[in-house]
């Protein structure tokens, strides 16, 4: 197979589908690798790097979507770049679709195999090609929020953790998955006061296993969210619903009612948001403020520490990566289940019930 790994074009994302270790995993199973010239650069990955290990550097884009079988990605195809896709041809990398019917539609339009990272599920319900990066955007956000607190940023002029005889700030974490335990470690490792708040009573209870008195762990509710979101400091959205749009948790009610120079990070913006007055932001424009409270919505934000997000994620999408070479989309979903949840998008077909539902599309199953 003929495997190609375009440099991303999404706003400031430096971040590269394959990493040096991946193009040899490929070449020594018999395949061929394409990289588009400085894929990598982001990510501290030389041509040369690449080269070392087997792979064909290629100039454009074009040459290679139009050269190879599969296409492996970090970020969803952005405009300019869905007549390159062609029939039959697979593409694996992050989708999110339940929130962009544009890009469903035209990925439909195109007839390609559309297989997202997010919604692979492992038999116990983990997501592990979503962890990883969960991880990282769920620890910057909490650095990112205590940035924007400084009054230099516009915030309220707070340091997250105090100091002796000065109160801490507080943050609302809405969520307890792998973005909120991570936001919460950092939170709780600066020294603020932490409040967790989950619709799943016995993740509560794991993570006041994990946190002790350390955190204050609240069901979810729209009561209890109002009460915290009006007594934060910094709020992070941290709310999955597997390959859906994300609940709208936060409303521009609840906003105006905080207090300015409060800040808001929505980590869900990339699934649409959990949080009313959000909106995509990018690196280069990250925040604007609404009612006085500034709100930080960028979608590809583990995109900002490429080295790390990365290695990180190809760590857990190199396996299925290798499957799908070795054995061909079919066979390789027909194998693993947990792969053929991550097939969205076939024969111009929606084929992840979630996404269907949310987008008013309709559901075909995938059959192989």
């Amino acid at each position: 197979m003929i495997v190609g790994v375009p440099k991303e074009i999404k706003n400031k994302e430096n971040r590269v589908g394959m990493v040096v270790a991946g193009v040899r995993a490929l070449t020594q199973s018999g395949h061929k690798v394409l990289v588009q010239h400085n894929a990598g650069v982001g990510a501290g990955i030389s041509d040369e790097d690449y080269r070392k290990a087997g792979a064909t550097i290629v100039e454009s884009p074009k040459e290679i979507f139009d050269r190879s079988d599969m296409i492996v990605k970090v970020k969803e195809p952005l405009p300019e770049e869905y007549s390159m896709l062609r029939d039959g041809q697979i593409l694996y990398t992050y989708l999110h679709l339940a929130a962009d019917e544009r890009l469903t539609k035209a990925l439909m339009e195109r007839r390609i195999v559309g297989i997202a990272y997010e919604t692979i599920q492992a038999p116990d319900g983990s997501l592990p090609l979503l962890a990883p990066m969960s991880a990282v955007a769920g620890r910057m956000a909490t650095q990112i929020g205590a940035t924007y607190l400084q009054h230099d940023h516009g915030g309220k002029g707070m340091l997250l953790g105090g100091v002796t005889g000065v109160d801490r700030a507080s943050v609302v974490v809405l969520g307890g998955g792998v973005v909120g335990i991570n936001a919460a470690k950092m939170a709780v490792g600066l020294g603020a006061k932490v409040s967790i708040l989950d619709v799943n009573v016995h993740r509560l209870d794991y993570l006041s296993d994990i946190f002790g008195n350390e955190i204050n762990t609240l069901y979810s509710n729209s009561e209890q969210v109002e009460k915290a979101v009006l007594g934060a400091d910094l709020v992070i959205g941290a709310v999955l619903v597997p390959g859906a749009k994300a609940p709208k948790l936060v409303t521009r009610e609840m906003i105006s009612k905080m207090q300015p120079g409060g800040v808001v990070v929505d980590v869900a913006v990339d699934q649409g948001g959990s949080v009313e007055t959000c909106r995509p932001t990018s690196h280069e424009h990250p925040t604007y403020t609404v009612d006085g409270v500034i709100h930080y919505a960028v979608p590809n934000m583990p995109g900002a520490v490429p080295r790390t997000s990365t290695y990180a994620l190809t760590n857990v999408t190199m396996r299925y990566a290798l499957m799908l070479a070795n054995l061909g989309w079919k066979d390789a979903v027909a194998k693993d289940e947990a792969l053929r949840k991550g097939v969205n998008i076939f024969n111009g077909k929606v084929t992840y019930k979630q996404v269907a539902d949310d987008l008013g599309l309709p559901f075909e199953p995938v059959r192989v």
